[in-house]
C-alpha cells in the first residue's frame, strides 16, 4: 500500500464487488449477443455496462423507445436524449437482474427476427 493510501474495502469487499461486475457484464454478453444475431450494429457491453444499439428499420430513438414498450414491455433510454448524434441510437442496461435480461432479449430477438 502507497504511504498516505487508505484501504477503502476489504478483501471480502473487492470479491463482492467482482462478483457484482461479473453479474453485470454477463448480463451485458446476453444483450450483445443478441444483437450480434439479429446484425444489429452496437456498441459497449465490453468494459461498460451499457449497450447502444442502432435502432432497427430506420427508427428514430423515441420512436424505438415507444415501439419496444408498446410491443415488448422493454424499455432503455433514447438516444436523443444525448444530442444530435444518439438520435438514431438507443441505450440499454445490463444493470438489471438476469433472468429478466434474458426474458428482455428473448422477447426483443422474437420482435426483430428476420
Amino acid at each position: 500500500m502507497q504511504k498516505g493510501a487508505e484501504l477503502v474495502f476489504s478483501e471480502e469487499g473487492i470479491a463482492e464487488c467482482q462478483e457484482n461486475i461479473n453479474y453485470y457484464k454477463r448480463n451485458a454478453r446476453v444483450i450483445a449477443d443478441t444483437m450480434s444475431r439479429l446484425g444489429i450494429r452496437f456498441y459497449g457491453g465490453i468494459n461498460s455496462p451499457y449497450i447502444w444499439f442502432e435502432c432497427p428499420n430506420g427508427m428514430e430513438s423515441w420512436e424505438c423507445f415507444d415501439y419496444l414498450l408498446q410491443n415488448i414491455q422493454v424499455v432503455g433510454t433514447p438516444g436523443a436524449g444525448f444530442g444530435e448524434n444518439g438520435k438514431n441510437f438507443f441505450r440499454l442496461t445490463s444493470f438489471g437482474n438476469y433472468e429478466k435480461t434474458v426474458e428482455a432479449m428473448q422477447r426483443f430477438e422474437k420482435l426483430f427476427a428476420k
